[in-house]
């Protein structure tokens, strides 16, 4: 599979989440193309999706039918919902997302159906052997004692949960909420087990940690807790669930008597999940190795045991951009954006055949690049030469190219730089043919300021990764506001600039390796000229 396509309903605020699947798609090296789903298109997290896809509220009859389609038409490969709401849909349905080959993250209906309800929650805590507060369904049947905590059988992020500190604020509460449970109130610590198996139940990893700190029902900090009796007792949870993918669990362990009592489970993941991710425990890692197809085995202690972790909040820009926020300076990408990377190409090819001895190999091998085909493989091959391989490429990589900027670009930047506008470049790329092909167009005098992401360290750093953009506004000191991206290739170029806040000029180039966009940006490089023309009214 050349490319994971992953669909996340009902995105929300989960920015955490999406980067921690892009960082596991780095660091394996695979491709992943992230979709969002939304009503208004308003959430924070869509601006860290590759594509965002409107469609109708989940409660409404046409929203499977509707994430069908979508799934359909994007031939998604898995779908991961990330709130309560679409839950018991999701699971319902998951058969027909299989047969158009999307997998659904979701246990089985009858799981899903535990989670959903408290009350059943709590007997299924009881049937693992667990110790669990038993809760009544009627507040004059409650003979627990106070304090008690009350709150909706099917509710999710402490929404209209309430302590009780005697049966009459007890009445008053219930009065308040609709179809719900009454429970002893456990004094003590809490804490979140964040559990992942894999797609037939089998664990991977068991995460427990401490709710140091949380608000809206969300942990804003955490403590990684590998507790040993914990660890166990999710293992019993693990057997009687078998989970497909993530599940959060939720208990207290009690100040006085030290037992765990657990409260709550959720078949998704958690909103602090990517903290065991990030703690060593990494699911979207996982996940991205089950897609493709391996087998995977469970991991103890794989999280780091102690580790805190505090989260805060970032604003994104949603909708619309502030007026008067004149550009300051541009960054371009280099290849296929200032030049044609075709040339790059050919100019190997020509290098190489003259290394073997005949310039004439040279149309072979471009012959071969326009099928598709590993060029110089496919002539070694032939010649019956695969043993010339390393050399050939080595040649292919160190040679000194022949080539020119796309017509008007040099005049372009110097009236830029005329302007007062700072000019910089960020491209990726092997270092030293970076270098020289910045020689020979060239660039490397004119434009003082490029940053070679491999050059920070490795392919890690490369883009999308925002650490280039992050080094070049530092040094710059303007803010991302006033700074514009100039790329070739939306579904790469954009992604760190759209998250930072900087403004994007799409060049359309129709004779790019990676052009993908039909719609929109600009024909011909120049024009960026009249795009930050208007940019700056």
């Amino acid at each position: 599979m050349n490319e994971y396509r992953i669909l996340f309903t009902g995105i929300g605020r989960r920015v955490e989440l999406l980067q921690a699947f892009r960082q596991a798609a780095l660091c394996q090296n695979r491709n992943i193309r992230l979709y969002g789903t939304d009503m208004a298109g308003t959430a924070p997290a869509l601006v860290f999706c590759d594509a965002v896809r409107e469609i109708c509220s989940m409660r409404d009859e046409s929203y499977i039918p509707e994430l069908l389609e979508i799934c359909r038409r994007d031939s998604i490969h898995l779908v991961i919902p990330t709130i309560d709401t679409d839950l018991s849909a999701l699971s319902g349905n998951r058969k027909q997302f299989e047969a158009i080959g999307a997998k659904v993250l979701i246990s089985s209906p009858d799981m899903v159906r535990i989670c959903r309800d408290k009350h059943v929650t709590s007997r299924f805590f009881a049937e693992c052997g667990l110790k669990t507060p038993m809760p009544a369904r009627d507040w004059k049947q409650y003979t627990g004692g106070y304090p008690a905590f009350i709150k909706p059988r099917d509710g999710s992020s402490s929404v209209n949960a309430f302590k009780a500190l005697n049966a009459r604020q007890l009445e008053q509460y219930a009065s308040q909420v609709d179809s719900y449970i009454v429970q002893p109130f456990i004094e003590g610590n809490e804490y979140t087990v964040d559990i992942f198996c894999d797609f037939e139940g089998r664990p991977v990893f068991i995460t427990p940690r401490q709710r140091m700190a949380v608000r809206s029902g969300e942990v804003i900090k955490t403590k990684i807790t590998m507790d040993a009796r914990m660890l166990e007792e999710s293992q019993a949870i693990i057997r009687r669930f078998k989970p497909c993918g993530p599940i959060t669990v939720q208990l207290i362990r009690e100040e006085k008597t030290g037992e765990d009592y657990y409260i709550e489970i959720n078949p998704r993941f958690g909103g602090g999940a990517p903290l065991s991710m990030k703690a060593g425990a990494d699911s979207a890692a996982a996940v991205l190795r089950l897609l493709a197809g391996e087998k995977l085995t469970y991991t103890a202690g794989a999280a780091e045991d102690g580790t805190v972790y505090s989260r805060f909040e970032q604003s994104v820009c949603v909708g619309g951009r502030k007026q008067g926020r004149a550009v300051q300076g541009v960054i371009f990408d280099l290849d296929d954006t200032l030049y044609g990377e075709k040339q790059y190409i050919r100019s190997g090819f020509l290098a190489v055949a003259k290394r073997l001895g005949d310039p004439e190999l040279a149309g072979r091998m471009w012959r071969f690049f326009t099928e598709g085909k590993p060029a110089i493989d496919r002539l070694l091959e032939e010649m019956g030469r695969p043993d010339l391989k390393d050399e050939c490429m080595d040649v292919y990589r160190e040679h000194t190219p022949k080539l020119t900027l796309y017509d008007g670009v040099k005049d372009m930047l110097q009236k830029l730089k005329a302007a007062g506008i700072k000019v910089g470049i960020i491209t990726d790329g092997r270092v030293r043919g970076q270098k020289q092909k910045l020689k020979a167009l060239g660039l490397d005098a004119l434009i003082p300021d490029i940053i070679m992401t491999d050059e920070l360290g490795g392919t890690v750093f490369c883009k999308p990764n925002d650490i280039a953009f992050r080094i070049m506004q530092r040094r710059w000191k303007i803010p991302f506001e006033q700074i514009a991206y100039v790329g070739d290739n939306p579904e790469k170029d954009f992604q760190a600039p759209e998250q930072l806040g900087m403004q994007r000029i799409y060049f359309r180039n129709p004779d790019g390796l990676y052009s993908s966009d039909p719609d929109g940006g600009i024909e011909e490089i120049t024009d960026v000229l009249k795009v930050l023309e208007g940019m700056q009214n």
